[in-house]
């Protein structure tokens, strides 16, 4: 999910949100909606989580209502739903539930939704399968290969033992999942409530994250993809060690700037509605391309990833977001090597230490 308890470019943040205007007030209340374009509405639901809250939508399709993200599958969630349902959409029912990417926070209640309605869910295939992979391993022991990772990182025993602890926890916060979907690719048009929504995937954050464009109005749904506030957790995990989402983020940020208008509306999955999008994808550009630097002059003398972090972070790193931070370091350190900037070397106690390549050169 987003992450706003780290905010992974430290001081990013407050010069990232320059140039941003927010067109609506204060955020919805619970039970509680706001239109943000024509035929679209904005609701809030609860997280307890640092990240306290997650925005949804849902836009007039026929005789109902279109879906877009659903929250975590606790009870204050369903809570909310039920409020949202009998109060601003009015009793009317769900059309189909479509999911921006494969996270619990925009996942959790897709299946409770799609069975209560009898209607299709709707994502991208990489982001389908990736959850119910992950689905899959609820209540399994953690693999031997993920603690070979951790301890690479720098973990110690406890907190490796910790990681097997909470191995398969994805489903806790995600009920089942429909066993078949729809499936929308990149290009493809989505037509809701007689309008067509352009979908454009990005990638790093999570596979195969898609946004919906109507073009006709200029209103973007930019799930995590661009956040206004706080910038998107981008890390490797023990499923794909040598993975560069990093490179993967920064190219579909990139790309971004050249498919959107600068004065689209985007509706964020954590934050305000905002218009200001080159600004904003240039600012996450700036951000990360900022850390790269100051974790390159930290590399002066060798270091395990979980040593980096202060280069990384604008806040200490704690045990909750313990590996969401060392993900996210393992994506910069693996970005840097792959462009022949680092190296990383493990030692007999199976711990990776990473060195800059050419130090004279960053001096």
């Amino acid at each position: 999910m987003a992450d706003g308890a780290l905010n992974a470019q430290a001081g990013e943040a407050a010069s990232g949100t320059r140039g941003l205007t927010y067109p609506f007030g204060d955020p919805p209340g619970f039970g509680e909606a706001v239109e943000v374009a024509p035929g679209v509405l904005w609701m809030r639901l609860s997280m307890p989580i640092a990240l306290n809250h997650i925005n949804v939508y849902a836009i007039e399709d026929g005789d109902g209502w279109a879906v877009i993200d659903t929250g975590l599958n606790i009870p204050d969630t369903r809570e909310r739903w039920n409020a949202l349902l009998a109060g601003p959409l009015a009793g009317r029912p769900v059309t189909q539930v479509i999911c921006t990417h494969m996270h619990p926070d925009h996942i959790g209640l897709a299946g409770w939704l799609c069975e209560r309605f009898g209607v299709p869910l709707t994502m991208t295939r990489l982001e389908y399968v990736t959850g119910r992979m992950l689905l899959a391993d609820t209540g399994q022991p953690a693999p031997e290969a993920g603690a070979v990772h951790y301890r690479a990182a720098g973990w110690d025993e406890t907190q490796v033992e910790t990681y097997r602890r909470e191995y398969g926890q994805f489903g806790r916060a995600v009920s089942p999942l429909p066993s078949g979907y729809v499936r929308m690719r990149e290009g493809d048009r989505l037509p809701i409530g007689g309008h067509d929504w352009r979908v454009v995937v990005g990638e790093g954050h999570s596979p195969e994250h898609a946004c919906l464009w109507r073009e006709g109005d200029g209103v973007v749904l930019g799930g995590d993809q661009i956040l206004p506030r706080i910038s998107s957790n981008v890390s490797v995990w023990p499923t794909e060690p040598d993975a560069d989402p990093l490179g993967d983020w920064l190219e579909s940020l990139e790309r971004m700037k050249t498919v959107f208008p600068d004065d689209v509306l985007v509706l964020p999955s954590h934050g305000e509605p905002f218009r200001g999008a080159h600004t904003r994808l240039e600012a996450l550009i700036r951000g990360h391309m900022t850390a790269l630097k100051r974790l390159e002059k930290s590399l002066r003398e060798p270091k395990r990833a979980v040593d980096v972090f202060g280069a990384l972070f604008a806040r200490p790193v704690g045990d909750g977001v313990r590996g969401m931070a060392t993900g996210e370091a393992l994506a910069h350190l693996n970005y840097l090597r792959r462009r022949g900037r680092v190296s990383g070397t493990r030692d007999a106690d199976g711990v990776d230490w990473w060195t800059l390549v050419g130090k004279d050169e960053a001096a």
